[in-house]
């Protein structure tokens, strides 16, 4: 049959569609600026229809309708990494965290298959093909395992390679235009310029990059201009890589896998990334459990992660994901990095922190983490810690050692209280 015909048959309303979910099902969404919510939306039409039902979605930007307090006991929504769309929901108790490591989250819903599956895909090729667009991550994993796929079909997606998918997948089609969300490049400050130059002299010509989104990764990326055949393998991209792409920095030549593309599972940023990605042969939007595969991070030599964080003991522990023992945002493919990064061949990680909170009245640095705070890399996976007072490594210092450097790296307004407190606690002697 022509694919067209196919496409045609298969187009309903977002009202239709939704009327696939039951009480006590579980609905996956795609994530960041690639989430479908005019069919979330559409099904939240639905709430006095339904009860139970369990939404799993991962970084959700702005408040959804489905997240509302009057809909307490229809959605539950479940999330491994929390934003701003989803943190105070979480602090009402409408949001249930799900520890995961980022890169097995495919294998999960494989595992625990959902009953429905909301995509946001492109207008089909001239093949009859959908392209994922913003979000392979965990999207082609539901796509073979979902018991029922819904589509959103939104012409304004730019076109990615890397993953495709055909219309004998999808159950239902929805077509609506709806206009991407966008993340605005964040501004680098002092701090942020700081930690930058003392990570950036360990990143030479030929390395392979994993850098995160906001302040920090921009302030790293605008100090490395001068820099030649970089090449990317990360979990997100942002706008900071285009203009080291234009100006010829990153050109992937010195990858040892997928040589001479950019790789990542999903995209966040403004049109000018959308536009960047639309088409573009140079980059590949691929699963996070290919992406965020430490076996398949160390296949490239010279990786180059960094990553950010809230806390740092000193035992070298890390907190990256939680304050006062509350979740605050989730582990994402930190560790995933930590490790990959470190199996490379000649490979580093770097775990970022400024030194202090609340202007400076906290040390990021503490003695130790608080009872109930639960640790996100662990000081066997740490390599290099940086602040803005300093980098150190403690791959293979002693405990003493750990203490003493990370001291060293701390505000100076609490680097005294810090070595009594370490003494207290026979860290230092």
């Amino acid at each position: 049959m022509d694919w067209k015909a196919t496409y045609q048959d298969k187009i309903v309303s977002a009202a239709e569609a939704v009327k696939c979910v039951k009480s006590g099902d579980t609905v996956v969404l795609q994530q960041a600026a690639g989430t479908a919510m005019h069919l979330m939306d559409a099904l939240t039409d639905r709430a006095s229809e339904l009860k139970d039902v369990k939404v799993i979605a991962h970084n959700i930007w702005e408040t959804p309708r489905f997240l509302e307090p009057q809909y307490a006991g229809i959605f539950r929504h479940v999330s491994q990494f929390l934003d701003r769309g989803t943190r105070q929901a979480y602090r009402e108790g409408r949001v249930d965290p799900l520890p995961a490591f980022y890169y097995q989250m495919p294998k999960y819903y494989r595992e625990h298959p959902a009953d429905v599956f909301f995509v946001m895909l492109t207008e089909p090729d001239e093949e009859g093909n959908c392209s994922y667009a913003l979000n392979a991550d965990y999207s082609v994993a539901n796509m073979e395992a979902a018991k029922t796929v819904v589509a959103q079909i939104n012409p304004s997606l730019p076109w990615t390679y890397g993953a495709k998918v055909s219309l004998d997948k999808l159950d239902y089609i929805v077509i609506q235009d709806q206009p991407l969300p966008e993340l605005t490049k964040s501004e680098t400050g002092g701090v942020e310029e700081q930690i930058a130059a003392h990570i950036v002299p360990f990143i030479q010509d030929g390395a392979c990059l994993q850098l995160g989104i906001g302040g920090l990764p921009n302030a790293i990326l605008n100090f490395l201009k001068d820099k030649k055949h970089l090449g990317i393998h990360s979990e997100v991209l942002s706008d900071g890589i285009i203009d080291l792409y234009e100006s010829g920095a990153i050109d992937n030549s010195c990858k040892t896998l997928d040589k001479g593309k950019i790789v990542s599972n999903f995209l966040i940023g403004t049109k000018r990334l959308f536009d960047f990605a639309d088409h573009n042969p140079d980059l590949l939007v691929v699963p996070v459990d290919y992406t965020n595969d430490p076996y398949v991070i160390a296949q490239n030599d010279n990786v180059i992660s960094i990553n950010s964080c809230l806390q740092v003991d000193l035992l070298g522990q890390v907190n990256a994901d939680t304050i006062g023992g509350r979740q605050y945002s989730g582990c994402g493919g930190q560790i995933d990095f930590v490790r990959g990064a470190q199996m490379s061949k000649g490979g580093k990680s770097f775990i970022t922190l400024p030194s202090t909170a609340k202007k400076g009245a906290v040390s990021r640095i503490i003695p130790h983490m608080e009872t109930g705070t639960p640790v996100t890399t662990s000081r066997f996976d740490v390599q290099y810690i940086c602040t803005e007072y300093g980098v150190v490594n403690l791959a293979g210092k002693t405990v003493s050692q750990r203490a003493e450097a990370l001291i060293g790296i701390a505000h100076p307004d609490f680097r005294e209280e810090l070595r009594r407190q370490a003494v207290e606690e026979g860290l230092i002697w």
